[in-house]
């Protein structure tokens, strides 16, 4: 008997510790502080905290920064600048609404940003466009700076690529202009670009891409090149110029 008395022992502990912990559960109470909130609330205790600003005006988003640049003129181009000075004078103050002069005593065409110039580049873009002028485009090729984004202006001389002197450098400019300037238009054509020979110095202007093949091509010459070999190579670029597009 005391044998089986020892058996059940455990069973009666084992229900008394049952009941014991289910009224301690009971007993505990809960914080009403404690409770977590909603996602909601969270979302508006954080939206409290961040700090508000007024939207900003029209004015001050298009604020453009004041600036000027001068641009001197070459003797030889003034009297360009005074036959073409309307052409030049329109689109910088009709459509870059910037405020031009020409300062006959420095020799310079100055720029400048007014209260109406509402691009904020339109400051770099005139001097980009008389400068294409000074050096001898037309104004007509140098309008292009002023109304594309991916136009530029390259500039090398032929020592640059090779020293050469006396009648040396002569047939490399000759060989780079052609006849009646036809190698000079060929490359230009081809490569979509414009060219300017000053003596020794070789202004391009174009595309970033168009003014690799179009400074290859005088490269090419300037190194001792025939003609008719650049023209095979033009003839190739430009046809898979024509693919591509």
């Amino acid at each position: 008997m005391a044998s089986l008395a020892s058996l059940k022992a455990p069973k009666l502990l084992s229900k008394k510790t049952q009941k014991d912990v289910q009224n301690d559960e009971d007993d505990v109470l809960i914080d009403a502080s404690a409770v977590p909130t909603s996602s909601s609330d969270v979302v508006m205790e954080e939206v409290k905290d961040k700090p508000s600003f007024t939207p900003a005006s029209a004015a001050e988003e298009k604020k453009v920064t004041k600036g000027q640049r001068k641009i001197p003129i070459p003797p030889h181009r003034m009297s360009p600048l005074k036959r073409h000075w309307l052409d030049l004078y329109s689109p910088l103050v009709e459509h870059m609404k910037l405020q031009v002069r020409m300062n006959v005593k420095s020799k310079t065409v100055e720029l400048r940003t007014s209260n109406t110039t509402d691009d904020d580049g339109a400051l770099q873009k005139g001097a980009d466009f008389v400068r294409a002028f000074a050096l001898g485009f037309e104004v007509e090729d140098a309008m292009a700076l002023l109304r594309l984004d991916d136009v530029y202006l390259d500039t090398f001389e032929i020592k640059d690529v090779k020293t050469l002197h006396g009648d040396h450098l002569s047939r490399a400019i000759g060989r780079i202009a052609g006849r009646d300037g036809k190698t000079k238009f060929t490359i230009e054509n081809a490569s979509k670009t414009r060219i300017v020979l000053a003596d020794t110095k070789i202004h391009i202007l174009g595309s970033f891409q168009n003014i690799k093949i179009a400074r290859d091509a005088v490269v090419s010459l300037i190194l001792g090149s025939p003609p008719g070999k650049v023209y095979a190579t033009l003839r190739t670029i430009s046809a898979r110029m024509k693919e591509r597009f």
